[in-house]
């Protein structure tokens, strides 16, 4: 499953780069929940918690069907 969390992040990195962000996964939990870390402009970003859940738990739920949740370490 971190392959494919992976991957989906893959596609949603680029955008978040171009703005001088980016993320990282630190864990992809049994139960579903994947944990990443906000990194560059995103980590102090105002904005990065609808990021997090408009942009990146948003893609990744689509791809992926078993993730329930991603969270911000």
């Amino acid at each position: 499953m971190k392959e494919k969390v992976e991957q989906a992040l893959s596609k949603i990195r680029p955008m978040l780069q171009a703005d001088g962000g980016d993320v990282q996964l630190v864990e992809v939990t049994a139960d579903g929940i994947v944990k990443v870390k906000l990194t560059g402009a995103c980590g102090s970003c105002p904005m990065s918690q609808m990021t997090l859940k408009n942009g990146i738990e948003k893609l990744l739920k689509k791809e992926i069907p078993e993730i329930k949740e991603v969270v911000a370490l």
